[in-house]
């Protein structure tokens, strides 16, 4: 079963997100109260760059099989620690298709949009995260492992212990990418 662990929103520019009980989303907007809630871009870096931009990243998941991936690394990284807005379980986020919608009880949803780019504050957090999660494998294919980004397609409320619900886009499925 694929549940909802976590869930966290910073109203400033932080890196890491406070946990909280619920959080409430709004479409086509993100997150309320969150920093990076809004139509265009948000993110400080895309913003300077073209603040124009869509924001296809109003909403951050990882999954905390990455937390458990991490920490024979010796990495000990908590929820929302690594700046998501979801930290989920029992779902294969990398795997998931541009486009894949999630489903929450409440009637709330995210359409994903591709792969969390991270940034070196992940060093900040702990020196040599950034390596960690964003590499080349063995083809030389650049790895991303820091989560998914996604928008909000319906308003609602999402709780911790809530189950997410999975749809795949209709057709040829296109692999994430970068956004």
């Amino acid at each position: 079963m694929s549940v909802v662990l976590a869930v966290h929103r910073s109203g400033a520019y932080t890196f890491s997100k406070r946990s909280r009980p619920a959080i409430r989303l709004v479409e086509g907007l993100g997150i309320d109260g969150d920093i990076h809630a809004g139509e265009t871009v948000k993110h400080r870096g895309r913003v300077a760059r073209d603040p124009s931009q869509p924001n296809l990243r109003q909403v951050h998941l990882i999954h905390a099989e990455l937390h458990e991936q991490l920490r024979p690394q010796g990495f000990e990284i908590g929820p929302g620690q690594m700046g998501e807005n979801i930290t989920t379980s029992g779902i294969d986020l990398l795997g998931l298709a541009t486009g894949t919608v999630l489903r929450f009880p409440s009637g709330a949803a995210v359409r994903v949009t591709g792969l969390r780019n991270p940034c070196h504050q992940l060093d900040g957090l702990k020196a040599g995260l950034m390596n960690a999660c964003v590499y080349k494998d063995a083809d030389g294919e650049i790895v991303r492992l820091a989560g998914i980004m996604s928008v909000v397609l319906a308003d609602g409320e999402i709780r911790v212990g809530d189950e997410i619900v999975v749809e795949a886009p209709e057709g040829e499925p296109i692999p994430l990418q970068p956004v």
